[in-house]
């Protein structure tokens, strides 16, 4: 095992990890693509304790990440962000103050969006301090 790994995991910083979730979407800055959907692709990781979950195998001790994830597809299909950056803050948010994450790291990725390049995007790490200030964060 990784030292790195095993460190934030004795902590209790386990991960949930959702891996290349491609779905379809408007985001962008061009006349076309605030038209036509894109393909959008996503990776992200989900920092929680699941040794309570691990003891008791009961799903309501942990994150559940269908419910993220079909959150997650309804956000993407239903927005029209101008940044890749702006659905990246949206989805941090969602699996931190929506679903109870302690942290996230979010790629969100436009595959074929620069000539030559496979494709272009951000990752972003947010944690449950960084929506306290919000109006909405409870």
């Amino acid at each position: 095992m990784n030292d790195d790994i095993f460190e934030e995991t004795r902590k209790g910083h386990d991960k949930i990890l959702i891996r290349d979730l491609l779905l379809r979407g408007i985001v962008g800055l061009n006349d076309w693509e605030r038209k036509e959907k894109q393909d959008i692709l996503i990776n992200l990781t989900l920092f929680l304790d699941s040794r309570a979950a691990g003891r008791s195998d009961d799903v309501e001790k942990t994150l559940n990440y269908r419910t993220i994830t079909k959150a997650i597809i309804r956000l993407v299909e239903g927005s029209s962000f101008f940044l890749v950056e702006a659905l990246a803050e949206a989805i941090a948010r969602l699996a931190v103050v929506d679903h109870g994450a302690s942290r996230v790291s979010v790629r969100v990725e436009k595959p074929g969006a620069l000539r030559f390049a496979r494709s272009v995007g951000i990752e972003i790490g947010r944690s449950r301090e960084d929506f306290d200030d919000e109006p909405d964060a409870g």
